[in-house]
């Protein structure tokens, strides 16, 4: 394959490479490279483990500067800064004697999905790509053409610290008219999934499409699909594991006049603490043709031993999404009816299920809250609020408004229900009341799936104005009330009033961008 359009030379260039032939490849040349007894592909990435979103940069240009909500998730660089970091990542492409090409698809609709290019060095990479993306068939891939987007990864190679806007040895940076992204200080597979994911974010909402950061499912009969929002440690993946419905996807899905569809070929999986017993699914699906990632193995029989964090907490694997048993293919489905805010609630204040109009609805889009508790991190030790616009702050490119107000075309478009579904504390806060259970929060899940809370009994939540479901078949009546499951109802107020205020102090920074309905629509303090 020839790279010449992109001032890379170099003669031999491997493109669309089996997993077969990646696994050989990886093992003759990388040394750290091993296959885990499972037939999953073991990789490093290096002293990165993880993302570095404050390397991220875009290119200011005159062509997308209005559309971009600038700022410290959108860090800008100029142009001619870009063009150096590309210099820099193709001179060191060109020093490789081979490459490795994905042409994929991002997008299982195909009236939306965008071709895209890979150029990496690894095998491990070309894999993990090969893995993630839409794999084209041997015909699409004859008709492939030029692509949408291209990304160089030259992660070996680091930053030039001393360039305009460098605080690191790591860069990545966007450049949304070019349709380039640029890898350079990092090895961590992720930066390439979520660099897609970034551009998806930019170029869907300019088609009228909304892009989001979630899981789905969809009903085995009438394939009216549901969407499930939610931060780290609420309980999206675990919920949206459900044998009585398909699986679309685990991660990120765009929202369109067809339908949702999920925008990638493949999950990538936290894998620390993986065990059959808890994830099944997941378990088995890392086996040949998978990837993991950063994990320690028994170097004798290659047995992966998942609890051991000693590299990193971040310990990942990347799958098909074909070897979920209960996955639909393609990973299609019909318009949501139902939208599900997922939170962990560590002050013990929000009630376990409530319904939002559209107006709320975007408000708690917009706010994306979750909650650290004590002991996550060093130096938390009292519940701790998290706020992360759109479920997905890290990967916006618009102003949340923009993904919200979409959101709520779509849900009055289609009569889709909003939900929050709180899957933290009840009884007091983290340390006094207990974590909601989990066979409680699967039967309001299905409650919501079967459409039997859409015309159950409410009251208004008098500090958040949420419209608090008071009866769920297979949840005890007392506690979708969370004032009742409070031994002190002066420290319920409290923590109540606490909570709201740090919503309303965080909504501040999206005033411009919202509706006055849309602020309104917050608790009051």
């Amino acid at each position: 394959m020839n790279l010449a359009c992109y001032g890379i030379n170099v003669e031999d260039v491997r493109r669309n490479l089996s997993p077969a032939v990646l696994y050989q490849e990886a093992i003759q040349t990388e040394k750290s490279t091993a296959i885990a007894n499972s037939g999953a592909l073991i990789a490093y990435s290096g002293s990165k483990t993880g993302r570095s979103p404050k390397d991220k940069r875009v290119v200011r240009h005159p062509d997308s500067e209005q559309d971009v909500w600038w700022g410290s998730v959108n860090i800008e660089i100029d142009e001619p800064t870009f063009l150096v970091n590309r210099e820099r990542a193709v001179d060191y492409l060109n020093t490789r004697q081979r490459l490795y090409v994905v042409d994929a698809f991002a997008g299982w609709d195909s009236d939306y999905r965008a071709k895209v290019r890979v150029v990496c060095t690894r095998p491990y990479h070309a894999l993990f790509m090969h893995t993630m993306l839409i794999r084209p068939s041997r015909e699409e891939l004859e008709d492939f053409g030029e692509p949408d987007a291209v990304i160089f990864n030259a992660g070996q190679f680091p930053a030039n610290r001393h360039t305009t806007g460098m605080t690191s040895k790591t860069s990545v940076d966007v450049h949304l008219e070019a349709r380039e992204m640029v890898i350079l200080g990092t090895e961590y597979a992720g930066e390439m999934k979520k660099g897609v994911f970034t551009l998806m974010n930019y170029f869907m909402p300019k088609q009228d499409v909304l892009s989001m950061h979630c899981s789905a499912t969809a009903d085995k009969e009438n394939g009216r699909s549901s969407v499930l929002f939610g931060l780290s440690g609420t309980g999206k993946t675990t919920l949206s594991a459900d044998p009585k419905r398909h699986l679309i996807g685990d991660d990120e899905h765009c929202w369109s006049n067809n339908g949702i569809f999920n925008i990638e070929g493949g999950c990538y999986a936290k894998a620390i603490d993986l065990t059959s017993e808890a994830e099944p699914d997941i378990f088995q699906a890392l086996r040949f043709g998978a990837v993991l990632e950063n994990v320690v193995y028994d170097t004798d029989d290659h047995s992966v031993d998942f609890s051991n964090d000693s590299l990193t907490q971040n310990t990942r694997g990347a799958y098909p999404i074909e070897f979920i048993q209960n996955a639909k293919i393609p990973c299609l489905a019909g318009h949501p009816a139902d939208v599900i805010f997922l939170t962990c609630d560590a002050f013990g204040v929000l009630p376990p299920i409530s319904r939002l109009n559209s107006e709320q609805a975007m408000y708690h889009f917009i706010s994306g809250y979750t909650a650290k508790v004590a002991g996550t991190e060093v130096g938390v030790s009292e519940p701790e609020a998290t706020f992360s616009p759109c479920f997905g702050g890290p990967f916006l490119v618009w102003h949340p408004g923009k993904y919200a107000a979409l959101l709520a075309d779509r849900i009055r478009q289609h009569d889709a229900q909003v939900w929050l579904v709180n899957t933290g504390w009840t009884g007091g806060p983290y340390g006094t009341g207990s974590r909601m259970k989990l066979a409680h929060t699967r039967a309001i899940i299905d409650a919501v799936h079967a459409g039997s809370l859409a015309e159950s009994p409410t009251m208004t939540d008098p500090v958040f104005g949420l419209n608090v479901i008071t009866e769920c078949p297979g949840v005890p009546r007392e506690l979708l009330m969370p004032r009742n499951t409070w031994a002190d109802p002066d420290q319920f107020e409290q923590a109540a009033k606490t909570l709201a205020g740090l919503f309303v102090d965080n909504f501040q920074k999206y005033a411009e961008g919202v509706d006055a309905a849309v602020m309104a629509a917050g608790p009051t303090v």
